[in-house]
């Protein structure tokens, strides 16, 4: 598949921004992060602007973007009209909980709760959204829901390990939880190449002509002279080779180089842990981007079939 730039940087960062939205809630109701004014006025402003930063790009994926608006209708049988609901109905307990971190420097617990779960909940719909298409096997798996909650929530530990490194808060806890949360997102995504690599696919050109009784279906004449747009977008195609130094970066800049800046954050050497867990966040978002493009990349259409592939 073509990968989109702007679903790319849609779904790093508003996955990011969500993780960090749950990880807030959560770690309020807990008791594991403070009340303070200035904690939550700095968290939630990088959370909702990474979210509305990001669902604005995802806009200028359709044809026409200033009918955005009409997606929000089909929430009953589309999972990206349930995402786009969602992740509006989110702003919601956000604004709430927000509210009573900043100006009242309480922790309330319904909001909160439903806030975590609000945002769990986006997070889910946008994986579904590839999840659920059938023509596609490579997001049709058991691998790509864990795979979009554990990328987001490690993003989103990694930023809340930042902040509590900056206002000198929870600092361990927050440095356990991003940890745990990389090893998670690791292997998610070793499991999810695992099953890119064994996977011949399901699909032949038989089995979608419905010749396949006859014997092997091969392609003959190509049925077109030049590159059309089912071709650029449908069949786009990434080596192997560079498959493979791709999934390096992803997996050294999204989660080896963070684990070791968060390990080295730990010991008490004055002023450096907020330096340290900063450069585990941009390794960790250059490396968010690279396996989302990889994940568009190496997925295969079933429409390429009909254009001389022999699987999918």
């Amino acid at each position: 598949m073509y990968p989109a730039y702007s679903v790319i940087f849609f779904t790093t960062a508003s996955g990011a921004g969500y993780g960090l939205l749950a990880l807030l809630g959560l770690g309020g109701v807990f008791g594991v992060l403070p009340g303070d004014r200035w904690f939550g006025i700095t968290a939630f402003l990088l959370a909702l602007i990474a979210i509305t930063a990001g669902l604005l790009s995802s806009t200028y994926h359709l044809g026409r973007p200033e009918r955005a608006w009409r997606a929000f209708s089909q929430w009953r049988s589309s999972w990206l009209s349930r995402e786009g609901v969602l992740a509006v109905v989110t702003y919601i307990p956000a604004g709430i909980t927000a509210f009573g971190w900043v100006f009242w420097q309480e922790i309330w617990t319904l909001p909160a709760l439903l806030l975590s779960a609000a945002a769990i909940a986006t997070i889910l719909t946008t994986a579904m959204i590839y999840a659920s298409l059938k023509t596609v096997r490579r997001w049709r798996n058991a691998w790509t829901l864990p795979g979009y909650l554990a990328m987001g929530f490690s993003s989103g530990a990694l930023w809340l390990a930042l902040l509590c490194a900056i206002f000198d808060t929870a600092r361990i806890p927050s440095v356990a939880v991003a940890f745990a949360a990389l090893v998670a997102a690791a292997g998610v995504k070793f499991g999810y190449w695992r099953f890119v690599d064994n996977d011949a696919g399901v699909a032949t050109a038989g089995s979608a002509t419905g010749l396949d009784r006859f014997g092997k279906v091969r392609l003959l004449t190509a049925p077109h002279t030049e590159e059309n747009y089912l071709m650029k977008e449908m069949g786009f195609k990434v080596a192997r080779r560079h498959a493979l130094k791709l999934r390096r970066v992803t997996l050294g800049c999204a989660m080896l180089v963070p684990m070791a800046c968060l390990l080295l954050a730990l010991f008490p050497l004055a002023g450096v842990s907020a330096p340290l867990i900063l450069v585990a966040v941009l390794a960790n978002a250059a490396g968010t981007l690279t396996e989302r493009w990889l994940f568009f990349a190496e997925a295969r259409h079933t429409v390429t079939l009909y254009y001389g592939a022999e699987r999918a």
